[in-house]
């Protein structure tokens, strides 16, 4: 069975990757923090005058999901762009036409 390196093996090359890919989080949780200030803003206008725990659950719920998206997809492109995709060794390759 032959095996495959892929660049996350190279320490350089892997510091660079998970580098970008923490520069990316920091920026996520911005876009996330806004996106659930600014949910919170129109909900406020819409609906009125929101209880401060359904506010603080509302806003904290909106933040996570937004921030959990972008930490899967990026950790889909990190894994997509450093070749890592390419390494796995599929033991059905040989029955598949």
């Amino acid at each position: 069975m032959e095996t495959h390196s892929s660049g996350l093996d190279d320490p350089v090359y892997a510091a660079f990757a998970w580098g970008r890919y923490k520069k990316l989080m920091w920026w996520m949780t911005g876009v996330s923090a806004f996106t659930g200030i600014a949910s919170l803003i129109i909900l406020g206008l819409t609906i009125g005058k929101l209880p401060v725990l359904m506010t603080l659950f509302i806003g904290g719920g909106i933040f996570l999901s937004v921030l959990l998206c972008a930490a899967l997809m990026g950790l889909v492109f990190l894994s997509s762009g450093s070749g890592h995709d390419e390494t796995v060794i599929d033991p059905l390759e040989d029955f598949r036409q």
